[in-house]
């Protein structure tokens, strides 16, 4: 009877100091290590990619933004604010339907097949908005040079870059909504063109935020 609760004790104690070291191993110096080597060495992307503006953190370069103006009374739709540049369009986000405590957005796609009535609908109306909204006295927008991340939705629907195609499209309307030279407003894009990663992956792309903020310092000089 002894033997067995002394070895019942000893394999308790034996758990028991398992338990701590484990505890204090992959609870606490795991943690502690990763989290230090994440804010050594990629310090801005552990903490979120955050794009400040006037010492403030306006955002994340990896999340697109909306530049809307307010609603008006009776209208759902916001209408956007064309003093901006504009990113892609959002139709695959959702509302939060559950947990009403909170005024959440949900990321998706739209999953319409290329051949959905809806989709096509979709981007003919978004195809006709960029034509009239970008299309100034004197230099109106050819549908066909509108390309097509400024008619469909990322997969996420929260794609932070357009291409440089699109944002050049909106160079000239930008240009005249905010008073400036159209040729200082194309360079602040060319300025903001990321190339293809390590030179051949990818596409190249313009993240429209950091160019919204140049954007801001260039209107407010």
């Amino acid at each position: 009877m002894n033997n067995s609760v002394l070895t019942t004790a000893r394999l308790l104690g034996a758990g028991l100091r398992a338990l701590l070291v484990l505890t204090l191993v992959t609870g606490v110096l795991y943690p502690l290590l990763v989290t230090g080597i994440a804010q050594t060495a990629f310090r801005d992307r552990a903490n979120g990619s955050e794009v400040t503006s006037d010492g403030k953190v306006v955002g994340s370069s990896l999340i697109g933004q909306s530049y809307l103006l307010p609603a008006k009374e009776g209208e759902q739709d916001r209408a956007p604010d064309l003093r901006w540049f504009q990113g892609r369009p959002q139709n695959g986000l959702g509302t939060n339907s559950v947990n009403t405590q909170y005024e959440l957005l949900l990321s998706g796609a739209t999953n319409l097949a290329g051949d959905n009535p809806e989709l096509i609908e979709q981007v003919k109306q978004a195809k006709a908005a960029v034509v009239e909204d970008n299309s100034v006295p004197g230099h109106p927008v050819d549908p066909k040079d509108v390309p097509a991340d400024a008619v469909t939705s990322s997969g996420s629907g929260l794609d932070p870059a357009i291409s440089p195609a699109y944002a050049d499209l909106q160079v000239r309307r930008v240009a005249a909504r905010n008073g400036l030279p159209v040729e200082r407003v194309q360079r602040l894009v060319d300025e903001h063109e990321e190339g293809r990663l390590l030179g051949f992956l990818g596409e190249p792309t313009v993240n429209v935020l950091e160019l919204n903020i140049a954007l801001k310092e260039l209107t407010q000089r």
